[in-house]
This record gives structure tokens, sequence and C-alpha cells, in this order.
């Protein structure tokens, strides 16, 4: 059973019931959970759930697959969950698995069947539906060289059914999955308490030659004592110019004196991310020109928090929050106002110095899903994370914080983890 505290099946019956409303009539759609991937000769790396599995029924388990059916002729094959069947040596061996009584408890599913049942079922079912959804990753910065569950699975329906019309599920997904249930944002809020107690752990921490993983494993203490898996992505501790490396995770240098250290690292919980980024300065007081950099950035991260409302478009607050770095870069004085001038909208001038993008979707992957391209809704959960890295200083400050869009503006997730320059300082020498 998973460590966390059991969430209410109501959002699954919830999710799914929207899902349906989005099918053809005639429609079944069918769900994979991921595979436990090897590593070396018996060893397996930990298993993390198709989030689109989980979304739907909440089962945190291997081998679990999911059928869709409304409109299939007899009520039991409406909603159908197929669970790993346990016996005496996985028990011994692996421990308890999910009966189906807990499976109907976790996901609000009545008809459950054993894995090794799934191909005569479906095949019971099948011709009574006109199309088949499948789902497979869509997210546009995924990069997989490895065969997932669901594509081989994929390749098996197509061949075994050509006949039938087949549709995607990921555009559906992408649509719902954005907007966030209440019980969502709850275990979002949850992933940032837990991540919140762990930056206050190691502001107590800090001080000059620690070096990165001891931060990150002060951390990650934290957070296990709190029901968490663990770290939500790869940890980014990041001392000096290391925070000058977008996607830093070797974490193998010793923090020195005068150095800010930037630590990009949060929680999950109950498979729900949290994304948070802090800068410290090892001494336990920021120089005066880290301090300017520092309130910079705070300052960005302000005004484009502000930005992130219903019915604003990311072509647009972008193109703000460019703006908004453009000034403070002049007057941080990395840029020159004839630099400003010659940009282009392909290359302005801020991108010197802040290189990536501002926000991304947060939720149950720290890179949710969601579209780009339509206005922003409330029930959208985006982290804001602007940053300034200069190389030539020993310097890189990015701050951010997981904002939840609001009918009439936003809430910050993270309102409680100290980010005033001040406040840090205070709290790095209060002990």
């Amino acid at each position: 059973m998973p460590r966390y505290q059991p969430i209410s099946n109501q959002l699954f019956i919830q999710n799914r019931k929207n899902f349906n409303e989005h099918l053809r009539p005639g429609s079944i759609a069918i769900f994979f959970s991921n595979d436990i991937m090897p590593t070396n000769a018996d060893g397996a790396m930990g298993f993390k759930q198709n989030s689109d599995l989980f979304y739907l029924s909440g089962i945190d388990q291997e081998e679990t697959i999911l059928v869709l059916f409304p409109d299939a002729k007899e009520q039991k094959h409406k909603e159908i969950l197929f669970i790993r069947e346990t016996n005496e040596h996985i028990a011994i061996w692996e421990g308890e698995k999910l009966s189906k009584q807990q499976a109907t408890e976790i996901s609000g599913i009545t008809t459950i069947y054993w894995t090794h049942q799934f191909e005569q079922i479906l095949k019971t079912i099948i011709y009574q539906a006109e199309y088949i959804y499948l789902n497979s990753n869509e997210h546009l910065r995924k990069y997989i060289e490895t065969e997932t569950a669901q594509d081989r699975w994929n390749k098996k329906i197509m061949q075994w059914y050509p006949l039938h019309k087949y549709e995607r599920s990921a555009p559906i997904l992408f649509k719902l999955r954005s907007i966030k249930h209440s019980v969502e944002i709850d275990l979002i809020q949850q992933a940032c308490k837990i991540t919140e107690k762990a930056f206050r752990r190691v502001l107590n921490f800090i001080k000059p030659n620690v070096w990165e993983y001891e931060i990150e494993a002060e951390m990650i203490h934290e957070f296990l004592i709190n029901r968490s898996k663990g770290f939500a992505y790869s940890p980014i501790i990041a001392s000096g110019k290391n925070a000058c490396v977008l996607h830093y995770i070797e974490n193998n240098q010793p923090c020195k004196d005068g150095d800010v250290v930037l630590i990009d690292a949060a929680a999950e919980y109950a498979n729900y991310a949290s994304d948070m980024t802090r800068c410290v300065p090892v001494s336990g007081k920021f120089t005066k020109r880290q301090k300017e950099v520092y309130n910079s950035v705070l300052f960005v991260l302000k005004e484009a928090s502000k930005l992130l409302r219903p019915g604003m478009t990311f072509e647009k607050y972008n193109n703000e929050v460019g703006r908004i770095m453009t000034e403070e870069l002049l007057k941080l004085k990395l840029i020159t106002k004839e630099e400003v001038q010659k940009q282009t909208p392909d290359k302005p001038a801020y991108k010197k110095y802040f290189m990536h993008g501002t926000s991304h979707f947060l939720g149950l992957d720290v890179h949710d899903v969601g579209f780009f391209y339509e206005p922003m809704q409330a029930g959208m959960v985006f982290t804001c994370e602007p940053g300034i890295y200069i190389p030539e200083e020993n310097l890189g400050i990015r701050l951010e914080n997981n904002i939840l869009i609001t009918q009439n503006g936003q809430i910050n997730l993270m309102e409680n983890i100290p980010i005033e320059a001040d406040e840090i300082e205070e709290l790095m020498n209060s002990h």
C-alpha cells in the first residue's frame, strides 16, 4: 500500500465521468500502467505509475489495466479494472498486492478482474464498440528511447482488432488534467508544505564547506519522514558557477564562503509534484551585488505571478515577463540600451541572462500536461520561475513558486516558504 494517506475515490469517479463525456458514442478506452524498469542483473528501478491511469483510477500498482466503455451492453462492463493477482510467493517476496475489494475502495470501480484475464474479457466486449481510444505520451518535451507498456499494448490491440476506428485519449486528458479538482490542489499543497519543512531545515544547515549532496541528503530526510516518496524530480543543488547550468544535477561540489547556492528541489506527495527554487548565501549573508541581482529576480517573480490569471495567453505572458526582465537587466547594467534597440523578436536582449521559459503546468507530473496555445483558466496550477544567470560573476539566481489560478486572480501555494532576502539571512543566522 502507498505511504500517503488515502485519497477520496470521489476524485477518480469524477475524473472518469469527465473523461467519458468527451468520448464518441460507442467508444471503449484502454489504459495501461507503467512497467517496472530494469537496472542490471535482477535489479529494478522504483515504480512510477502512469499518470493518466492514476488520474482515472487512483491505483498505484504495476500490471494494472483500466477499461472504460460507457455504452457497454452490460452495466458491469462500463468500467473494468484489471489488477495483478497475488499469491503466497509474491506475498512473501514482495508483500501483499491489492485485493479486489481494496481496488474497488480506492477507485470506486466495482468490476475487478485479474490482469491475466484481460485478453479474454476484452474479446467478449470489444465488438460492441466502434471506436477504440488508445493512450500515448504526447508531451512536447518527451524523449523516450524505450518502449512503454502502453506502446507495447497499443501495437497488440491494433493488430488484434484492425477494423475498429482508433482515436487518441491524450488530447482529452491534456484538457482535463490541466484544470485541477480541489482534492488535487490539496495534494499539491501538501507537497508544498513538505517542501517548506525541508527548506527551513537546510537554512539551519548550510554553511561554508558543506557539500551540495549533503544539502540534498537533509532534504530527502525531511521528505521521507513526511510520507513523501522523495524528490518530485532530480534535485538541483548548485553552488557558485554551477547555478548557471540550468539542469545541473551532479550535486558533488563543496559550497564555498561567499557563494550563493541555488536549490531547485521539491517533494512529491501522492504522485503530485511541487516545484520550488530558492537561493541561499552560503555564508548566511548576501553581498551587495548578490542581493541586487536577487531582488531583481524576486521583483520579476512577483510581477510575473500577478499576470497568471484567467484569459491570459502564453504569448502575451512571455512577452510581458520579457519586458519586465529587460528593465531589471538594464538596472543591473548587464545589458545596454543599444542592445535592447538592436534586439529582434527571435533574439531578445534579455535571453543572454534569462534563457528559459517562466512557467509550465504542474500536477501529477512536474512538467504537467496542458495546451500552451490556449488561454489560462481558473483551476490551473503553474510554476513561476524567472532567473538571472551571470557566469562571469559565478552567480545564478532563480526563484520559483507554484501558483494556482483562481476566478479573480491567483494563490501562491508556496507563500509560507521564505523568499525575501532579509528573511533568509535572518533564519540562517538565528541558531
